[in-house]
């Protein structure tokens, strides 16, 4: 079958389409015939080799959601499993291929209502949005920063707090219309990369004013780099930053002492990884996501649908800034 591995780490054209023998399911796992592939912000951060640490070599396979129809099953899986279409979790690699493997514990069935397309842009990404709203206790009322929130996962996070009742809903963004599309999925502030007010944008959603250095009392970021400390500036007295990704990078290894400067106002920093949320819980939020999305609740953005053979292409407009919401491949 076709596949994508990393032929060399670095840049998107060290992405090779190769051939692999069609795979055989394992005890507990199930072979997936994929429609949709999803491109996340791991994958490009796996491909640079910034995670080679982590044990990921090249050869790698990249890609870890996938959605399409059950094929096969492996002992100890119910076979009426084959025919059905689901979601799929494969973990850390071995999404970018014709035909994956994932645990029947991390598959979910489809609404019928409800694209491959999508639902690889909601999987995943609604749940650790989802997810760190928990984890900041956000309650309604609060005020809500979402940096970094043209992805996926950001714009999960917006339609969550808005949902959820935010009182104000601030996003940082790397343009005006970028903003504009925010502001339809329930952004009301738009601000630039730094936090400061998106020239032209405005910040209101009603006059377009805003006062600048407002302070939030739950941020979700997905952006980490080395302008994180200056975000934990803008939480208000008992507020909480949790970090959902890194796609700027590590922050800065003395980013605590910001905190301990501004000790009086009790400030909380959190990672969040899904990892640590018991599968029971992962899979009946994922649930509800798919449910609402196939009702028309929740949108999922898809930027552009690609086939397999241009992942490098996907991961170029990543590495651009080009996408707004998810790349998804087809095979």
């Amino acid at each position: 079958m076709k596949a994508v591995s990393i032929r060399e780490f670095g840049r998107p054209e060290g992405l090779a389409v190769v051939e692999v023998p069609d795979p055989a399911p394992g005890a507990g796992q199930v072979v997936i015939a994929t429609e949709a592939i999803g491109v996340g912000g791991v994958d490009t951060l796996i491909r640079r080799g910034v995670l080679a640490a982590y044990g990921f070599q090249e050869g790698h396979i990249p890609g870890g959601e996938v959605a399409g129809t059950v094929t096969a099953v492996g002992d100890g899986v119910d076979a009426s499993w084959i025919g059905r279409r689901v979601w799929g979790f494969t973990g850390t690699g071995g999404g970018y291929v014709e035909q994956a493997v994932a645990p029947v514990a991390e598959i979910l069935p489809l609404p019928a209502d409800l694209s491959a397309a999508d639902a690889v842009t909601l999987g995943s990404a609604g749940v650790v949005a989802h997810f760190a709203l928990v984890r900041a206790r956000f309650v309604p009322g609060e005020t809500v920063l979402v940096r970094g929130a043209a992805g996926s996962l950001g714009i999960m996070a917006v339609q969550f707090a808005a949902r959820g009742g935010a009182g104000a809903v601030a996003v940082t963004t790397s343009s005006a219309e970028r903003g504009e599309r925010l502001r339809r999925l329930g952004a009301t502030h738009v601000l630039d990369r730094a936090g400061s007010a998106a020239s032209g944008a405005g910040t209101g959603s009603g006059s377009g004013s805003g006062d600048t250095s407002a302070g939030y009392d739950v941020i979700i970021d997905v952006v980490a780099g080395e302008h994180l400390p200056s975000f934990l500036d803008r939480l208000d007295p008992n507020g909480r930053m949790v970090v959902v990704g890194i796609v700027g990078g590590p922050p800065p290894a003395d980013f605590g002492t910001r905190m301990t400067a501004a000790f009086q106002k009790s400030l909380s920093f959190s990672t969040l990884s899904t990892d640590t949320v018991p599968a029971a819980d992962r899979t009946a939020a994922r649930a509800a996501h798919f449910a609402a999305a196939a009702r028309g609740e929740i949108e999922a953005v898809v930027h552009e649908l690609l086939p397999l053979d241009e992942a490098a292409l996907a991961h170029r407009k990543m590495d651009a800034g080009e996408v707004f919401g998810r790349i998804v491949l087809t095979p």
